[in-house]
């Protein structure tokens, strides 16, 4: 596969997987409301930055260069 599909594929999974990651993180906030400021705060850090570890692998397997 050369890097310039793995680039198209990968482009496509990001923005599909944010979506998705997006609604789930949304449907969990719901019951965000009645965690207490704590709680709020650690859920909301974590779910902002969770995203970027299978964005990170998605990016560095979509730089890999072509085989010789």
């Amino acid at each position: 596969m050369t890097q310039r599909t793995r680039k198209f594929i990968g482009t496509v999974a990001l923005l599909v997987f944010l979506c998705v990651y997006a609604l789930v993180v949304m449907a969990i906030s719901v019951k965000v409301p009645t965690w207490g400021t704590t709680g709020k705060t650690i859920y909301y850090a974590a779910a902002g930055l969770l995203w970027v570890i299978p964005a990170g692998l998605l990016i560095k397997w979509m730089q890999r260069p072509d085989a010789e």
